[in-house]
């Protein structure tokens, strides 16, 4: 079985700032290519962080209301100067959370999970940005087509890794929804199945209705 990778799904192609790129510069930027994000690169084209929206936002959030009815927030000092700052160095999240282009949607989906990010930067073996991969890209593998997900469980979960006959299992996908109907010859098999299923990239939900062929079962079916 073989999960799609980060470098089969990111953007090579990536709008990018360098530390010393001033506020209104990066706000162009985000609203030209209709991004919420860009990594900010030291010389070597290594990711230092990345501004988004948010932290633009931070400068506007910051400021006194002018008609006086709200409170100027109090927010911790980090987060103050980062609201005054005027460049990406100062506006930027950091350190970047960054994936390699290796990793398969598994991996980088968790790390963004734990670390509460939107998007990775992609990095080459030498920590250099090769590319930018978002959660709307991770999804993307819910885009493969029915036919493709049944193809993959019959091929490689039932027959190359269990060793099962695909034709004595019926198997349905509609919407990324599989369900399962059959006999196998243990009873541990069916959990077994179940669980590689769900592994199957596009799989959005796994139902089984595997039942045990017992010696006895089989012995009969092989008199009829």
């Amino acid at each position: 079985m073989r999960h799609r990778i980060v470098g089969e799904l990111m953007t090579p192609a990536v709008v990018h700032v360098r530390p010393d790129t001033g506020f209104k510069e990066i706000a162009r930027l985000l609203a030209e290519h209709d991004i919420t994000a860009v990594p900010v690169l030291d010389h070597e084209d290594r990711p230092l962080g990345l501004v988004s929206e948010a932290d633009l936002l931070l400068n506007e959030a910051a400021q006194e209301d002018p008609a006086g009815l709200l409170l100027t927030p109090d927010l911790p000092p980090r987060e103050r100067a980062r609201s005054r700052a005027t460049t990406a160095v100062g506006l930027m999240t950091a350190p970047a959370v960054c994936a390699r282009p290796e990793w398969t949607v598994v991996e980088a989906a968790r790390l963004m999970q734990s670390e509460r990010v939107k998007r990775l930067p992609v990095v080459d073996e030498a920590g250099r940005l090769v590319g930018i991969v978002s959660r709307s890209d991770l999804l993307r593998v819910f885009l493969r087509h029915d036919a493709a997900i049944r193809e993959e469980i019959r091929a490689e979960v039932l027959r190359r890794v269990l060793g099962i006959d695909p034709d004595t299992v019926d198997v349905r996908v509609q919407d990324g929804r599989v369900t399962l109907t059959g006999a196998l010859g243990h009873g541990g098999q069916a959990a077994v199945v179940e669980r590689l299923c769900r592994g199957v990239d596009g799989v959005v939900d796994v139902t089984g209705h595997l039942d045990h062929r017992t010696k006895a079962t089989t012995a009969l079916n092989r008199a009829g």
